[in-house]
């Protein structure tokens, strides 16, 4: 029986697209990268990680460099970011169902708390995060070892090809949102457990 239900922050409860094109683009011109419009957002959903980083002229070996670069200017620009139309509905009807929310991401805590704080959404258990862009799956890990819960109590919901990948390692679930950063033609081989194209979706699975 699920207990914890766990989610992605960028790009499943939060719309930061336009936060993440901004500060991406201060560090390309710092550091000589490929800036990218609004846009050109969707066509770089349909491109792999590897073949992202090709287009951008990014290392990904970079990323551990970049990434806390990143997020401080993120924070910078918070008021950019917008809780995707439905989320506050289905993380509030969670929690009045008796479910525990936390939230796994490769953002900052501190981005999060705030956002959280600024949406008023008060009912998030915990917020994990990382500073390693592939290690979900070792923060999924340890929360259900600290936790004491098998795999059968938690599922996952998130955007991307790496979420499944960590969701895989660890044998949890996964429901895949169809409005954050990959599309359908980067994850499907993959193969998430659900995919949902609306918030009220998730509950329906819940």
């Amino acid at each position: 029986m699920i207990k914890y239900v766990m989610f992605d922050f960028d790009g499943t409860i939060a719309d930061s697209k336009r936060a993440i094109v901004s500060s991406w683009n201060r560090l390309a011109k710092k550091y000589r990268y490929k800036e990218i419009t609004f846009e050109e957002l969707d066509e770089l959903k349909k491109l792999s990680l590897k073949e992202r980083s090709q287009l951008l002229n990014f290392p990904l070996r970079k990323i551990p460099v970049v990434l806390p670069q990143l997020y401080k200017l993120f924070l910078e620009a918070r008021h950019q970011v917008k809780l995707f139309d439905g989320m506050k509905e289905v993380l509030s009807e969670l929690g009045s169902k008796g479910y525990k929310v936390i939230i796994i991401s490769s953002n900052s805590r501190d981005n999060i708390l705030d956002f959280l704080k600024l949406n008023e959404i008060n009912n998030v258990t915990k917020v994990i995060c990382s500073s390693s862009f592939f290690g979900k799956d070792k923060l999924i890990q340890r929360f259900l070892r600290e936790s004491q819960l098998g795999t059968s109590e938690v599922i996952y919901v998130g955007d991307e090809h790496r979420d499944i990948v960590a969701c895989k390692k660890v044998g949890v679930k996964i429901v895949w949102v169809g409005w954050g950063y990959d599309s359908i033609e980067v994850v499907e081989a993959a193969e998430p457990d659900y995919k949902v194209y609306t918030p009220a979706d998730i509950m329906k699975i819940i």
